[in-house]
């Protein structure tokens, strides 16, 4: 006696049960790379933000001890030559804004009423801003420093599922990046991609020694349009 077919519901059911590890297997879940480890990301994180050739770059505090010279915002482009080009604001007796482009070695700001002159950035209590690109002691050199990294919250932005990795650093290591800053350890929070591009970069500690602890916030673009780089 012949079989009966399977009719349309039944071979529905049965694809769906066939196709449910394969979807198992290819689905990420929010937090991505589940199976590495918080350092082996942010690993990748350096290494991503190291190849990108122009990095769009915002670092901005909202708020500084009132009793001190130092950097309120930074806004511009970077690269790992390194150098940058952006604005610059910081907080003095009266605070200033300036347009800011350093290359070189050298860090050159047009401040009010004057032309470009080359300043040294150490007299407001900032660092170099091109220092921030440079891929062996900037920014992306913190990440490998990292002590006890823990993954945090994720979150969706779009199609775009950010993680939080949260950790130490010590102050030593940041006061290379920042040298106004303390040695006492500092709190960080790095929000990386699925495929461990870094986002953003949140460090607390004493960038001002002896002075409260400060927030910093840093918003990264690695894919920033490219931008042309001299000396004023």
């Amino acid at each position: 006696m012949r079989r009966p077919l399977l009719t349309s519901r039944a071979l529905g059911l049965a694809v769906a049960v066939l196709l449910v590890p394969v979807i198992a297997g290819c689905k990420g879940g929010d937090g991505g790379s589940s199976d590495v480890s918080p350092a082996d990301r942010l690993a990748a994180a350096k290494a991503g933000f190291d190849k990108a050739e122009y990095v769009g770059f915002t670092l901005s505090t909202s708020e500084l001890p009132s009793d001190i010279d130092g950097l309120l915002s930074a806004k511009g482009t970077g690269t790992h030559a390194p150098a940058f080009t952006g604005e610059v604001k910081v907080q003095t007796a009266i605070d200033i804004t300036a347009p800011v482009v350093a290359v070189d070695g050298k860090v050159y700001a047009k401040l009010p009423f004057s032309p470009y002159s080359e300043i040294d950035p150490a007299q407001y209590g900032a660092p170099d801003p091109a220092d921030l690109m440079d891929t062996d002691a900037g920014i992306s050199a913190l990440f490998p420093q990292t002590k006890n990294p823990t993954v945090g919250d994720s979150k969706r932005d779009g199609q775009t599922v950010l993680t939080q990795i949260e950790g130490t650093l010590p102050g030593e290591a940041v006061k290379k990046v920042f040298p106004s800053s303390g040695t006492d350890d500092f709190q960080v929070t790095y929000t990386l991609t699925d495929d461990d591009m870094v986002d953003s970069v949140t460090i607390t500690g004493p960038f001002y020694d002896g002075s409260p602890n400060v927030t910093y916030a840093i918003n990264l673009d690695l894919n920033a349009d490219p931008v042309d780089i001299t000396a004023p």
